[in-house]
């Protein structure tokens, strides 16, 4: 999975993050996910150029599919050229969220 790229029209999203995009995919009834949505956010907003992208899992299953998610919240870390760095299932530490974006911001 790692180095896969994926396009915002294959996530089907506006845009991706100018440097840096994390993509979480959700349902409803997850308790994780919604602690997930406020790491992910609160970090994307610390950091210029990231955009935090929820997708709904049940909603999109040929996506989910296609990308082995088999666990929600699974978060993927996207470079700025849509390219996958870090795949994860579970609720994110915030420490591991801003590591995670260091290895997709070059610098």
């Amino acid at each position: 999975m790692d180095g896969q790229r994926l396009t915002a029209a294959d996530l089907g999203l506006d845009g991706l993050g100018r440097r840096a995009t994390l993509v979480q995919f959700s349902s409803a009834f997850c308790r994780p996910c919604h602690a997930t949505r406020r790491v992910l956010g609160e970090v994307a907003a610390m950091v210029d150029g990231v955009v935090h992208a929820e997708i709904d899992a049940e909603s999109h299953l040929a996506l989910v599919r296609g990308l082995g998610v088999t666990a929600t919240p699974t978060v993927l870390v996207l470079d700025a050229g849509g390219r996958v760095v870090r795949r994860a299932a579970g609720q994110p530490r915030r420490a591991d969220v801003i590591a995670a974006l260091g290895a997709a911001i070059p610098g």
